[in-house]
């Protein structure tokens, strides 16, 4: 019990210590931008204002996964479920990066199988994991790559008596890939494979593990397969709302 409660606390301090590192970046560009500013160091451009609001979306960002990461853990977290159309979920977040992945020159794609039945979800912490997974494909994958969402029964999930029991997400792209040794450690809340790049692009470090406990709560499991040079792709399953099943 003592060494559980040792390697409670460390893993507790650990926690502040990297929210205190995560928030210390963008509240200094802030304060320091600010004060320029103020000081009339320098102009309140368009550009510059616009540098600051990335700023304060990463700051709301961050503390809204946060949150949504903490009551997760905690099982508070509040879940709607009821029966959702997968393939239209995955069209909207398809969608709502389309202008962004234009911009970047890469395609993103929507597969959706005939014969996909309705899961039994939360359809907007669904949406938001569909979403973080697409956003974290775009922000890695180069310009002429592509992102590809995909969704079909998941028949492999167990026993012909339970097959189609589950629903299979897939958010593949054609970057770099992640090297094995950082593949088992990607859903660890602030973990980065390059953490030189995402600060530039705008993550937080808790994408994955939130998606990664919002999947759980909602009975299904996720993981990763990647390979360098290739690109990565997350899969993640979700319970079908087939009757009886839940009763």
């Amino acid at each position: 019990m003592a060494a559980s409660l040792a390697k409670t606390e460390e893993q507790r301090k650990r926690l502040f210590s990297d929210i205190a590192h995560e928030l210390k970046t963008p509240i200094a560009v802030i304060q320091g931008n600010v004060e320029a500013i103020m000081d009339g160091v320098v102009d309140a451009t368009p550009e510059r204002m616009a540098s600051l609001r990335e700023e304060t979306l990463l700051l709301s960002r961050l503390v809204t996964d946060l949150r949504d990461l903490s009551l997760a853990e905690a099982g508070q977290l509040k879940l709607h479920p009821e029966p959702a159309d997968l393939g239209e979920l995955v069209k909207s977040a398809v969608a709502g990066v389309q202008a962004r992945a234009e911009d970047r020159g890469v395609r993103v794609e929507a597969s959706i199988a005939g014969g996909l039945p309705p899961v039994l979800v939360d359809p907007d912490r669904v949406g938001q994991v569909l979403r973080n997974l697409v956003a974290n494909a775009l922000r890695y994958t180069p310009q002429g790559g592509v992102v590809q969402v995909s969704a079909r029964p998941d028949v492999e999930a167990g026993s012909s008596a339970n097959a189609g029991s589950f629903a299979w997400v897939s958010v593949a792209d054609t970057g770099s890939g992640i090297p094995p040794e950082d593949l088992p450690h990607i859903f660890d809340r602030f973990y980065r494979v390059d953490r030189s790049r995402t600060r530039a692009s705008g993550g937080t470090g808790l994408g994955l593990a939130v998606v990664k406990q919002l999947v759980e709560s909602q009975g299904g499991r996720v993981w990763a397969e990647s390979e360098l040079g290739r690109g990565t792709a997350f899969h993640f399953t979700l319970p079908t709302a087939t009757p009886g099943r839940h009763e």
